[in-house]
């Protein structure tokens, strides 16, 4: 049987990854913060956009290579940085890294991933992206962008939206830290997942390894204090213009909701503005990333790039943001749900599911490239009434 079979939609791989992995490390992947609310607002944001279909069009032929920030991608959708992904599938960045560079997808890699940018950015090659959770010593920020630049990666996305730790209850009921302290229940968990155990232990426990390489430089740091002590930064102005600074790449500031933000971003000489709520991770009462999306596409014109994340799981919704005014997308937990679903072939199947499901629903609307979705909307279905 094929996989297209047995896996014909990421909802097939979240059902699968949820079996095949420990329940705390389902816990820290599915999971959000309060009552979770984001989640489903964000999917029903997604589903209000309705397209008009196309009839009498004759033959379409869909176009899916994507320009951004100087680079062409074999698809409109990339792959968002998501924390300690190596405990959430063992290896879990080296082979969403190698997936990227020969599907031809941008592969962001987190500052609290469980490899290095070194080890990385080789096998990601022009693909890979670098998100930085902004670290309080500059000294250590400099290093950072340092090594990222020298691992070849070729993008720095700077996260805003984090100026303090949120509280994922989920998490905590698993009993889960990051890093992980295993308990006797997770024990017994991870013993009845055969396949993750067997790869963590040929991967080796999952750590903060970049972070873990300053915390001992770091004076001021309590005995106590894990890698992640050194993120505790509320970054403003002057630090993204330090940033700015430091990085002659192209820069991408993500967590960015208030459309306010917008042109003052673009004067600081950002290249592009990821719209995201976090996947709902940070702040409950956030709105969904569409509406947002919109109202920055507004502020800013049609030519400033936009990407967008959020409950993105096909390629439709992938033509919803582009219709609501995105120039890209990004998904996080979906491509780790192929990763558990199906070990190191998934995201290359996942990949393949959002390529089909674009071309079979840009045939329906009648469109040759992703960028013309707007042209589609049916309007009354749209609750921002279109861009």
């Amino acid at each position: 049987m094929t996989l297209d079979l047995r896996f014909p939609a990421l909802s097939d791989m979240k059902h699968a990854c949820q079996r095949r992995v420990p329940h705390f490390v389902w816990e820290y992947l599915d999971s959000a913060t309060g009552t979770e609310s984001v989640k489903p607002r964000n999917r029903a944001a997604l589903d209000q956009i309705l397209f008009r279909p196309a009839i009498l069009r004759g033959p379409i032929t869909p176009e899916l290579n994507t320009q951004l920030l100087g680079q062409e991608f074999s698809l409109p959708v990339g792959i968002a940085p998501v924390g300690m992904s190596g405990l959430i599938w063992p290896g879990a960045e080296i082979s969403l890294a190698r997936m990227a560079e020969r599907q031809r997808l941008p592969y962001c890699l987190s500052t609290v991933a469980t490899q290095l940018p070194e080890t990385i950015g080789p096998i990601a090659g022009d693909m890979g992206w670098f998100q930085l959770y902004p670290p309080k010593d500059p000294g250590i920020r400099a290093d950072l962008l340092r090594r990222a630049r020298a691992a070849g990666f070729q993008v720095l996305v700077l996260t805003v939206d984090l100026p303090g730790p949120s509280r994922r209850e989920r998490q905590l009921r698993a009993q889960l830290a990051i890093p992980p302290k295993l308990t006797p229940s997770m024990l017994w968990q991870i013993a009845r997942r055969p396949a993750w155990a067997l790869g963590t232990l040929r991967h080796g426990q999952p750590r903060l390894r970049l972070m873990e390489s300053y915390l001992k430089l770091d004076g001021n740091a309590p005995s106590t204090a894990h890698a992640g002590y050194l993120l505790r930064a509320a970054p403003d102005w002057d630090y993204l213009r330090a940033v700015r600074a430091l990085w002659s790449g192209a820069l991408v500031v993500k967590g960015v909701l208030d459309p306010d933000d917008a042109a003052p971003l673009r004067a600081e000489g950002v290249d592009a503005i990821w719209v995201s709520n976090h996947g709902g991770r940070q702040f409950d009462a956030a709105p969904d990333p569409l509406d947002a999306l919109r109202r920055m596409r507004a502020a800013l014109g049609p030519d400033f790039p936009l990407i967008v994340d959020g409950g993105i799981e096909s390629g439709l919704d992938v033509l919803r943001a582009f219709a609501c005014g995105a120039n890209f997308t990004m998904i996080g937990r979906g491509w780790h749900y192929a990763l558990g679903a199906l070990g190191e072939i998934g995201p290359a199947h996942l990949a393949q599911v959002l390529r089909d499901d674009l071309i079979a629903n840009m045939t329906q609307i009648g469109i040759a490239s992703p960028d013309q979705a707007a042209t589609q909307l049916w309007e009354t279905g749209n609750s921002g009434g279109g861009i």
